[in-house]
């Protein structure tokens, strides 16, 4: 008698990037040669419907694409039933470009965005041609509300406070019968977000699965030169990697172990798997999210 088939995963996150809005190496560093990163994205293989989602669409879309063909061929075309998008920053949105005519041509692919995101794609060229062409098919999102993608998968926006010179901000809850997940790539600070009315991130943490959240940074010293000059990191207010961890420190090791640290900067040392901090992290009790990380929602 043969072994038992392993059960198959009807609906699946994959990490089809997990680093900043620039990726690497970035412009400017042809020497570096540290692990390639791709900009910060999930997909959402969902088979029992037969459909694909992008949460963010980045520069390097088509890779992206590319990695989940492998994993779930498309039925047809392009193969993607919706687009979230967290905010009009360039690792989050440039990739709707390439459903226009200079690339994929698409039909109407629909994109998920809230209100001055969606006014932005709109009113801006050449963003506006997408929508004027029906290459993309805009649906406004509510903060707070609850967007039914099937019977058994639905998104929910949370807005969360972070530089909004053109759109604002949210993270998305990713929301199943079986299992849910939190993507939280880009935000200021954890103390913003709970005094906006946001509550505590432990709890938000509490009420998921898994839990994708901003690891820009690894500390205040990141960008500091050998001769101490650098950028100045309270211009760049993202929490950093190790007083998230600080902060959760007192969380059971169930919990701790939900976080997945996603959209690290080229400059974070968690980039390498290697290296001493991502060490640090996988010892107290954390994850660093990777490209080709896949987690399954329901079997």
């Amino acid at each position: 008698m043969s072994a038992a088939q392993p059960a198959i995963c009807q609906r699946e996150i994959v990490v089809l990037g997990a680093g900043q809005d620039a990726g690497a190496p970035q412009i400017g560093n042809a020497d570096d040669t540290g692990p390639r990163l791709l900009p910060s994205s999930l997909g959402v293989i969902d088979r029992e419907n037969g459909q694909r989602f992008l949460f963010d669409a980045t520069p390097a879309i088509s890779d992206q694409m590319a990695m989940m063909d492998r994993i779930d061929p498309p039925k047809a075309g392009l193969g993607i039933d919706g687009v979230f998008l967290t905010h009009a920053h360039i690792g989050h949105y440039f990739g709707l470009a390439y459903f226009g005519r200079e690339a994929a041509g698409a039909d109407r692919v629909p994109v998920f965005a809230m209100y001055r995101m969606a006014k932005f794609l709109r009113e801006n060229a050449p963003w506006s041609q997408l929508v004027t062409l029906d290459n993309i098919a805009l649906t406004e999102m509510e903060a707070g509300g609850f967007t039914v993608v099937s019977d058994e998968f639905g998104v929910l926006p949370i807005t969360v406070p972070h530089r909004d010179e053109f759109s604002e901000t949210v993270g998305f809850l990713i929301m199943t019968p079986d299992k849910r997940a939190l993507y939280i790539p880009d935000l200021d600070s954890w103390d913003d977000f709970a005094e906006a009315g946001g509550g505590m991130l432990s709890d938000l943490i509490g009420g998921v699965d898994y839990a994708f959240i901003d690891a820009t940074f690894w500390d205040d010293n990141e960008l500091k030169k050998p001769d101490g000059t650098g950028r100045d990191m309270s211009d760049i207010p993202h929490p950093r990697v190790s007083a998230t961890m600080d902060l959760l420190a007192d969380l059971p090791a169930s919990e701790r172990a939900k976080v997945q640290f996603i959209h690290y900067n080229h400059t974070n040392p968690i980039r390498d798997p290697d290296s001493t901090e991502s060490k640090e992290v996988e010892a107290r009790g954390f994850n660093v999210a990777r490209r080709g990380d896949r987690v399954c929602l329901a079997q």
